[in-house]
């Protein structure tokens, strides 16, 4: 049975119904399925089996909901960090130190420190005056730090632009052809253990043919160090492997994944590390919204949701699809454009689409919310910051509180306004 289904006419996530969550917390909530977040787990374990030497890092930016990531570190996930922030979120759920890498083209200072002196398991390098400052760091506190050199193999990830890492112009890891000498004199420097190559070409990638053509590459690469005599014995994959937001499409095929990369890399004599993330996550939440109007239009009514833009960006940022469904579906259909309330014509989530008929007050979803969904949230209009809610089985709990904007922001006023009358006060 799917995390998200029908039962007695009424959308459960488990075994929980979504309309005593919407009653007991409100509208709009985010609603993870622990069941398939652990599923997606192990099956994208399972599909790496023929892997000899491998280690799995879940993608914090993805979803950094601390219970998430428990139930991740409970399979035996390592963490994927790109800040200070997400180290902390990792630690703090209890993925341990040495199972964390840290990505990312703009680490600072203050952040190698932090994962220098937690003792994460290692740095990918995105470019040589990185490897410079981390190795000053790590002389001064007398440690090594383990770093992996990212790699840009200029391969087109065939996905959205805007989720795409791996080509020539983009900011990400180090061209392929000055790999090799950089690398030379990145060994040399006092404080840093390079050991290896890491390589990340996007995101939603359904086609496996970049990834391969990106992993041969790095094949390549790795003959090349060894015969200058570099040691080569960790080598990072990245993530990026998509699923179907739409009906008729198909989830990237992890099962074909783990028989490519098997067959890429079964000279490479190297521990694999990999960093799923929306493949992990994705199916596994949606956002629970309120219909607050139904308004008239020209050519199709506009579905007023409670939900926004600053609660969900995927479909203002990459005109990304998520399937609506109501709570309780009556079977009948109507084509309409959904939106937010927010005061931008951007705050749209989808447009003439059919729809499952729904009424002032109606409760609705929007699946496959569980990745980039509340990790990309915001407070914008003032609005308050989107909550979590984790079901297990027949249990939930709330796992992010909704937040005030004011709570999420600490303004005040210049020292020099008076202050504002106390309106409450008798």
């Amino acid at each position: 049975m799917p995390p998200f289904h029908l039962l007695g006419g009424e959308m459960h996530a488990e075994a929980v119904s979504l309309a005593t969550i919407a009653a007991n917390v409100g509208t709009p909530a985010y609603v993870y399925s622990a069941e398939a977040l652990r599923t997606a787990a192990q099956r994208f374990r399972t599909a790496l089996a023929r892997v000899p030497r491998k280690q799995l890092m879940f993608a914090v930016k993805a979803n950094p909901s601390l219970a998430v990531l428990r139930i991740l570190a409970d399979q035996n996930y390592g963490a994927d960090i790109v800040s200070g922030g997400e180290l902390d979120a990792a630690m703090r759920a209890g993925i341990a130190a040495n199972h964390i890498v840290f990505s990312g083209v703009g680490k600072t200072a203050p952040e190698l420190i932090a994962g220098l002196d937690a003792g994460i398991g290692r740095f990918n390098l995105e470019h040589e005056r990185e490897g410079q400052l981390l190795s000053t760091l790590a002389a001064q506190r007398s440690r090594r730090a383990p770093a992996l050199l990212r790699i840009n193999p200029d391969v087109d990830a065939n996905t959205h632009a805007k989720i795409t890492t791996g080509r020539s112009d983009s900011k990400f890891g180090v061209p392929v052809g000055e790999a090799l000498a950089m690398y030379d004199r990145l060994s040399g420097l006092p404080g840093l253990d390079l050991h290896g190559l890491a390589v990340h070409i996007g995101s939603q990638i359904t086609d496996l043919a970049p990834l391969e053509a990106a992993y041969r590459r790095i094949g390549d690469l790795i003959r090349a160090l060894r015969a200058k005599g570099h040691r080569v014995y960790h080598v990072d994959l990245g993530g990026g492997l998509g699923v179907s937001y739409r009906p008729g499409q198909d989830d990237a095929d992890v099962e074909a994944y783990g028989a490519m990369v098997a067959a890429v890399t079964r000279d490479w004599d190297a521990t694999l590390l990999f960093e799923p993330g929306r493949f992990i996550a994705a199916r596994a939440g949606v956002l629970l919204t309120r219909i607050l109007w139904v308004k008239p239009g020209r050519e199709h009514p506009f579905v007023v949701v409670d939900a926004a833009m600053n609660d969900l960006a995927r479909p203002a940022l990459y005109d990304a699809w998520h399937e609506f469904a109501a709570v309780r579906p009556s079977g009948k259909t109507f084509s309409a454009n959904i939106v937010g309330p927010v005061c931008e014509t951007g705050d749209t989530f989808a447009k003439a689409r059919v729809i499952d008929r729904v009424d002032e007050g109606d409760l609705a979803l929007f699946h496959t919310a569980g990745a980039y969904g509340a990790a990309m949230a915001s407070t914008y209009n003032c609005r308050p910051l989107v909550p979590e809610v984790l079901v297990d089985r027949n249990r939930y709990a709330v796992i992010a509180e909704r937040i005030p904007a004011h709570e999420v922001r600490r303004q005040r006023l210049a020292p020099w306004m008076p202050d504002v009358p106390d309106m409450h006060a008798a």
